[in-house]
């Protein structure tokens, strides 16, 4: 039984690191309430702007706004729940039969004394078609 749960452990930190591979890019980024992240996506001939801020903090969770391509979206998140993330898809599902790349947005941390939100950014892009770009 012992062998059996080593040989189970092992298989699983292996998973765990190969589906983490799937990420490009990782960048975190604080921001206080209301101010707002620019992140420039490009694709091929394309140029498109997804925006992001905070509006609310309250019973541990985040209210969050961001858009995409002039569509905007509402969540909330909070640290110890499954809806810790939001994921953005970057590109439309066209003629190709692929992963459509995505921007995953984690909720990490809430800095209680500069009252900061702090994001990690994944980005999932098997096909490297994707170039991001932080504005201020």
């Amino acid at each position: 039984m012992k062998l059996f749960l080593q040989v189970f452990f092992f298989i699983g930190i292996f998973f765990i690191q190969v589906d983490a591979m799937d990420f490009k890019e990782v960048k975190t980024i604080k921001l206080k309430k209301d101010q707002l992240k620019k992140i420039l996506v490009k694709y091929g001939s394309f140029s498109k702007l997804l925006t992001m801020r905070w509006t609310l903090y309250k019973n541990n969770g985040l209210v969050v706004f961001h858009s995409y391509d002039k569509f905007v979206f509402q969540n909330v998140l909070y640290l110890r729940y499954k809806n810790q993330f939001f994921k953005q898809e970057l590109k439309s599902k066209g003629a190709d039969d692929y992963v459509t790349p995505y921007l995953l947005v984690k909720f990490k941390e809430f800095n209680y004394e500069t009252r900061e939100a702090i994001f990690d950014l994944f980005l999932s892009d098997s096909q490297a078609q994707i170039n991001l770009k932080y504005l201020k």
